[in-house]
């Protein structure tokens, strides 16, 4: 019911005990996959390559680095994969072929360049926008990313000791598409969030009644966040995984950008606008861990 009744989500196929969900402008027949776990958290992340080409050159830059990986069947929608992970031991997978959606006729849009038409159900995501991965160490990540796949950096928090607690990268003009903060139980491969991208801030704003009207817990927002500048609203979904709702950000044209470094102490003055994020948001994630009760427990929460 959240995905699909809530976000506005539609069924893409079904297969085993795992259900496929696209959001009405994803261009390929799905963006998320929920599978039947005993806990919460992450499967993994898949990117599409550029070209079928690009994904062999990736696939020996990985192995020539020493990545152990292994190519799959793929899954519904998508061809032939190359699975491995990265330092913190989260599971990415990269493929080029795929299927483009094929709207059925009762969801075919009035404009032939858009996938298909307007749910006007629920908050109405357009496409999958980021995923925020939970890391003991985020500059391990950064760098393994950046060698192996091609990323670039384009924000980070740094804070005084000269720590990476923060980072933010793109593979192509959007500012960015993965994330990685640091993860304060010390735990590896753990998720903080994924996001859902909305037309504007006002779908964020409609979005925060309707979550109120079905009883979702909202953690953290509506705001503005002060790194890639989203307007923003966090919630838990019912299976235990922070879901974020986003408007905003900017895109990068800049073929020479730098990336922007933010100090602890600009970061201590909280989000763009003055407000402090709750304690939760930086210390819970999933699966979740014993640890968090007793940092919650240390910040009076």
């Amino acid at each position: 019911m959240y995905f699909r009744e809530i976000l506005g989500m539609e069924v893409a196929g079904e297969r085993g005990d795992s259900v496929y969900l696209r959001a009405f402008g994803d261009y390929e027949r799905a963006s998320l996959k929920l599978t039947t776990a005993a806990q919460s958290g992450i499967g993994h992340i898949a990117y599409r390559t550029h070209s079928p080409e690009a994904l062999e050159r990736r696939v020996g830059v990985l192995q020539a680095n020493g990545v152990a990986g292994e190519w799959t069947d793929g899954d519904l929608g998508h061809g032939a994969a190359y699975s491995f992970h990265d330092p913190d031991g989260h599971r990415f997978e990269l493929f080029y072929e795929s299927e483009r959606y094929q709207v059925p006729p009762e969801l075919r849009p009035a404009l032939k360049n858009q996938p298909h038409r307007y749910p006007g159900r629920g908050v109405g995501v357009r496409h999958l926008d980021h995923v925020n991965f939970l890391a003991v160490d985020p500059a391990e990540d950064r760098v393994f990313l950046e060698q192996n796949l091609g990323l670039r950096l384009t924000e980070q928090i740094v804070l005084d000791d000269g720590t990476e607690a923060g980072v933010w990268l793109a593979s192509n003009q959007k500012s960015y598409d993965v994330t990685y903060t640091r993860d304060q139980t010390r735990t590896r491969g753990r998720l903080h969030h994924v996001a859902f991208f909305v037309d504007q801030r006002e779908d964020v704003l409609r979005g925060a009644d309707i979550f109120l009207e079905h009883g979702i817990v909202m953690e953290s927002g509506p705001h503005k966040h002060a790194i890639q500048q989203t307007f923003f609203l966090y919630t838990w979904e019912p299976g235990g995984n922070r879901i974020e709702i986003c408007a905003g950000g900017f895109l990068i044209f800049a073929p020479d950008h730098e990336p922007v470094v933010w100090s602890q102490a600009e970061r201590a003055k909280g989000q763009a606008w003055g407000m402090q994020t709750v304690a939760s948001f930086h210390i819970k994630g999933s699966p979740p861990v014993p640890e968090e009760d007793v940092l919650l427990a240390a910040h009076g929460r």
